[in-house]
């Protein structure tokens, strides 16, 4: 993909980050179960590799923050941090381990990406909450069993769209170096 098409793609990530959440907000505790601003997170990664993947990791929270409040100034570090794994993370995979866009590799990156960022996450939440406020079990907890129904979102709904976009020619079908 050219850099202009890689940029635009990644504002349009960056607003859906802004607007899926706030309609999952409508639904109490919509946001930290069905985590609507990771999709297109991991989907800019995926799709246009691991740098934009990171500015959409960081501009999607900071810009929801700025103009919704979401997420509050408590939760806004953690994912921040985790979103931003994710971009990279999701996007390196891709490129680099696994460059053919095939369901499998997909998956594998995303999965890879999510484990990292949740990993991330939770070292910068211990980190920022005082020392046994924040243990293993409520990580566990907030980032794998609330998130169940997000996580399976993710893993349903990403791959078909950037297999679709590959099939329609929108995406390469391997990263060829470059300007990725």
């Amino acid at each position: 993909m050219q850099k202009t098409k890689k940029t635009a793609f990644t504002g349009l990530c960056v607003a859906l980050g802004l607007l899926l959440p706030l309609a999952f907000h409508f639904i109490p505790g919509g946001g930290s179960v069905f985590l609507p601003m990771h999709i297109p997170v991991l989907l800019c990664g995926l799709v246009c590799g691991w740098r934009y993947g990171f500015a959409c990791g960081v501009l999607a929270p900071l810009a929801s923050h700025l103009m919704t409040g979401m997420p509050p100034s408590a939760v806004l570090p953690g994912m921040l941090c985790e979103l931003a794994v994710y971009g990279v993370v999701s996007g390196l995979l891709l490129e680099r381990v696994w460059p053919q866009k095939n369901t499998l590799n997909i998956y594998l990156s995303m999965v890879g990406a999510m484990l990292s960022g949740r990993i991330v996450a939770g070292m910068v939440k211990a980190a920022i909450f005082n020392v046994g406020e924040y243990s293993l079990e409520i990580w566990i907890a907030g980032s794998f069993i609330k998130a169940i129904p997000g996580i399976l979102l993710q893993l349903a709904v990403i791959p078909v769209i950037v297999i679709a976009l590959t099939k329609a020619g929108m995406v390469p079908t391997a990263y060829c170096g470059g300007d990725s």
